[in-house]
C-alpha cells in the first residue's frame, strides 16, 4: 500500500529464505522422526501435519513474489478491509502455531487432561478465526467487483488470485489444527 518496493523486495527475500528453512526442517523431521517405536501419536499424523505446516510457508513465499514481481497495489477503497483480513489470516496462522506449540505438553501427559482442553479451545478458536477469512474474503471480493471498471483487467484478475491465496493462509492453518485435532481424537 505505501508503495515501497525496496522494503517489500526485502521482505519477500526474507521470506523466501525462511520459507528454505521450513524446507529445512521439514526434511530434518521426516527423516529423523522414528519408525519403529512406539509414539503416543501416529507418525503419519505428524508428518501430514508438518507438510500441511510447509503449505503455509510456501503459499506465504508463492504470495510475495507474485506481489513483489507485478508491483501490486491494492485499490485504496480497499485498504482498511484488506489490511484486517491479511491481519486476521495471519491470527489464523498464529493460532495454529500456538496449538502445535502444546504438542510437547501433550506428550508429556499422554494426551490426557486439561491439556487436552485446552488445546481443543486453541481449534475451536482457529475455526472461528478461518470462519471470520471467509467473511471479510466475501466482502472484499464485492469491493473489488465495484471497482472492476476503473481497474486494469489484468490486475483485476491478479487481485482476485491473491486475495484467494491470503485466504488460503487461514484455511491452511486451519488443517493444521484440524490434523492436531485428529491426533487428540486417536489418542
Amino acid at each position: 500500500m505505501a508503495k515501497d518496493w525496496d522494503t517489500a523486495t526485502k521482505l519477500q527475500k526474507e521470506i523466501s529464505q525462511l520459507e528454505r528453512d521450513a524446507d529445512t526442517l521439514k526434511r530434518e523431521i521426516r527423516m529423523g522422526l522414528p519408525s519403529g517405536i512406539f509414539m503416543p501419536v501416529q507418525r503419519t499424523d505428524l508428518l501430514e501435519m508438518v507438510t500441511q505446516q510447509d503449505k503455509i510457508a510456501n503459499k506465504a513465499k508463492d504470495i510475495a513474489g507474485r506481489v513483489i514481481g507485478r508491483e501490486m497495489l491494492i485499490p485504496e477503497p480497499m485498504q482498511e478491509t484488506f489490511r484486517a483480513y491479511v491481519e486476521r489470516c495471519i491470527d489464523a496462522v498464529l493460532q495454529a502455531d500456538k496449538a502445535i506449540n502444546e504438542l510437547d505438553d501433550l506428550l508429556e501427559t499422554g494426551f490426557r487432561g486439561r491439556e487436552v482442553k485446552l488445546v481443543e479451545e486453541m481449534i475451536q478458536q482457529l475455526d472461528t478465526i478461518e470462519d471470520d477469512t471467509d467473511s471479510m474474503q466475501i466482502q472484499l471480493r464485492r469491493q473489488l467487483f465495484q471497482l472492476e471498471s476503473e481497474l486494469n483487467a489484468v490486475d483485476v484478475m491478479f487481485l482476485y488470485k491473491i486475495l484467494e491465496w491470503i485466504g488460503d493462509l487461514a484455511d491452511l492453518a486451519e488443517r493444521v489444527g484440524a490434523r492436531l485435532e485428529l491426533m487428540l481424537a486417536r489418542s
